[in-house]
C-alpha cells in the first residue's frame, strides 16, 4: 500500500480477522509507518504484530534487511535480526503501586498481592505462577474497569523468570495470546524485584508464549521468532 485505507476499512478488516491485531504498514522512504487495531480500536502498541511486520519486511519484501524502524503512535520503533531471531526496541512503560481498586479482586476472583497501574492497564501481582495459570475471570467485570486492560503476573517456575497473562475485553480481546506491550509494563517491574536486567518471561495462555525481555534504560528489547502461515489477499 501506498497510503493507508480509511481507519473504518482498517477497522472492518481487524474485526474481519477477529485476531488480537491486525497490522497495516505503509512504505515511507528508508522507514514504514505501522498502525495496529483490534477488532474494536486502534491501540497505541503492539508486540506480536510488529514482530509479524517485521518478518514481512525482511523475509518478503526486503530479504536483504536485518533491521527495519516503523514509525508509530509509540515513536520510532526499531526491529532487527539476532541469531534467527528478531529483536524489538520498545519505550519502557513505567508504573506506581497504587491500593488494589475497586472491583479488581472481585472481577479476577483473587485478591493481589499488589496492584501497578499507569495510563494503559492495572497489573495485579499474584502469589503463584499456578493461580495465574488457573485465572478465570470475569470478562464483563474486567471490561468495566478504568484501564484498558489488566495484566496479571506472578514469579515464575522452572526456566522463566515471571509468568503473565493480559485480559482486553474493552478493546475486544477477552485474553491476548501474547503481549509485547504488557511485557514493557512487566519488566520495569520485575527488573526491580528481581535485581536484573534481563529475563525469560512466559504468556500462560492457552496458546502461550515464550518472551525475552530486556531493560536498556527507558527501553525494553523483546526478543522472538515469527512463523509465516498464511499468505493471501484482502479485497476491500
Amino acid at each position: 500500500m501506498k497510503s493507508f485505507p480509511a481507519d473504518m476499512t482498517m477497522q472492518a478488516v481487524a474485526a474481519e480477522n477477529n485476531l488480537a491485531e491486525t497490522a497495516f504498514l505503509v512504505r515511507d522512504g528508508d522507514d514504514y509507518r505501522l498502525r495496529w487495531f483490534t477488532p474494536a480500536v486502534e491501540v497505541p502498541l503492539c508486540g506480536h504484530a510488529t514482530l509479524a511486520s517485521a518478518a514481512v519486511v525482511m523475509e518478503r519484501l526486503e530479504p536483504a534487511r536485518n533491521r527495519v524502524v516503523f514509525q508509530t503512535a509509540s515513536g520510532p520503533l526499531t526491529v532487527s535480526r539476532a541469531n534467527g531471531n528478531y529483536v524489538m526496541n520498545f519505550p519502557a512503560r513505567p508504573s506506581d503501586g497504587v491500593a488494589v481498586p475497586a472491583g479488581l479482586a472481585e472481577a479476577l476472583g483473587v485478591v493481589p498481592v499488589e496492584v501497578f497501574v499507569n495510563a494503559f492497564n492495572y497489573m495485579a501481582v499474584l502469589d503463584s505462577p499456578r493461580i495465574v495459570r488457573e485465572l478465570s475471570p470475569d470478562m464483563a467485570a474486567i471490561a468495566r474497569i478504568d484501564r484498558p486492560g489488566v495484566i496479571v503476573t506472578a514469579p515464575g517456575d522452572g526456566e522463566y523468570d515471571f509468568v503473565s497473562r493480559y485480559f482486553a475485553p474493552a478493546k475486544g480481546i477477552p485474553e491476548d495470546p501474547v503481549t509485547g506491550a504488557g511485557h514493557c509494563m512487566l519488566s520495569p517491574y520485575w527488573a526491580k524485584r528481581l535485581g536484573k536486567t534481563a529475563f525469560t518471561a512466559f504468556q500462560a495462555s492457552r496458546r502461550g508464549g515464550k518472551v525475552i525481555c530486556r531493560v536498556a534504560g527507558d527501553r525494553i528489547e523483546l526478543e522472538g521468532t515469527c512463523v509465516f502461515y498464511l499468505e493471501g489477499e484482502v479485497e476491500f
